[in-house]
């Protein structure tokens, strides 16, 4: 038993050994990025700007690619079959944790096929308006949407994104009936509210924020756990008295799960110290990204939680199952 013992853990020893020694040689490639969204969302934005800084770092470059489709599922699909060797990378947001409640017959497993690395960053999103309607407060908004119930109208940039699900939390929280108008994408969303055809519309920081400062809409909320450092002003859903109407969008990197512990760590680690750059830091603050530091396996728990999450205010909101066969 005693010489059984010590094979077992000489065998253990050898396998963790040669773990580290690949993690050390790792990358011995370009790094392949794949972005489920096109090229300009934010979810491509971010992770360009954090790889430029990323990539003389692990001596290697960083390849971002677009592929796109069925609300970023074939992008993910793509990646949780990839060869595990740390090459081949996700980015995604909240939208996949979003996707195992909206596609019923996806090809992977959202939490079960990807190793969650860490978090590029977190962005609440703002509830804007047109300022031509007059509204300052959140309260506002919410009287004249009791004053005509089911009268007045969101925007998102499509069914089930995190556009739509944050106004969706935001109305449940506010007990207001509204109908959900979805785009194409932020710009025609953005303009719809701003020609006041549509009466408000929940984007990301970064996406908004240009249009706040032209003055052609106007901010009255957000809806993370503080306020955003881009819009100090605008008070947090909470504190205008709206209850569990939190629905920040996070932006996060994936591996294939049977990527090397070894290999998820070091680019854990790598990734932190871009994100810490002074540079990088900078920029993002500017789109309105805050910091959000985790282990990978503080955000494989945060990934676990917002899949429970997110299928139950996609059962609440009624949103029907997408087949995309």
């Amino acid at each position: 038993m005693k010489r059984v013992c010590t094979m077992l853990l000489s065998v253990l020893g050898l396998t963790l050994a040669a773990t580290q020694v690949e993690a050390q040689a790792w990358p011995t490639k370009p790094l392949r990025a794949i972005v489920p969204y096109g090229a300009g969302s934010t979810t491509d934005i971010i992770p360009r700007l954090v790889f430029e800084q990323l990539a003389p770092q692990l001596g290697q470059g960083i390849i971002v690619e677009n592929r796109t489709g069925a609300g970023g599922t074939i992008g993910a699909g793509f990646v949780a079959k990839a060869d595990p060797d740390g090459h081949i990378m996700l980015v995604n947001s909240n939208a996949h944790t979003i996707a195992p409640a909206l596609y019923p017959k996806l090809s992977y497993d959202a939490a079960r096929d990807f190793a969650a690395v860490i978090p590029l960053g977190t962005s609440p999103s703002v509830l804007v308006v047109s300022p031509a309607k007059g509204f300052k407060t959140v309260g506002d908004r919410v009287a004249a949407a009791k004053a005509k119930p089911g009268a007045i109208t969101f925007s998102s940039v499509g069914v089930g994104t995190a556009t739509h699900l944050s106004a969706e939390r935001f109305r449940f929280s506010a007990g207001i009936e509204a109908l959900h108008i979805p785009y194409r994408g932020g710009a025609e969303a953005m303009s719809e509210v701003i020609a006041g055809r549509v009466d408000f519309f929940f984007g990301p920081v970064g996406l908004v924020l240009p249009l706040i400062r032209d003055g052609k809409l106007a901010a009255l909320a957000v809806n993370g756990a503080k306020r955003s450092a881009a819009l100090p002003d605008a008070p947090t859903t909470r504190e205008a008295g709206f209850v569990d109407a939190e629905y920040p969008i996070w932006f996060g990197v994936f591996l294939p799960a049977k990527t090397s512990r070894a290999i998820v760590d070091k680019l854990n680690r790598e990734t932190l110290a871009a994100l810490q750059a002074p540079k990088v830091a900078s920029k993002l603050l500017t789109l309105g990204v805050d910091p959000t530091v985790m282990t990978p396996a503080e955000f494989d728990a945060l990934v676990q939680k917002d899949i429970v999450v997110n299928a139950a205010l996609v059962k609440t909101a009624g949103l029907k199952p997408i087949d995309t066969e």
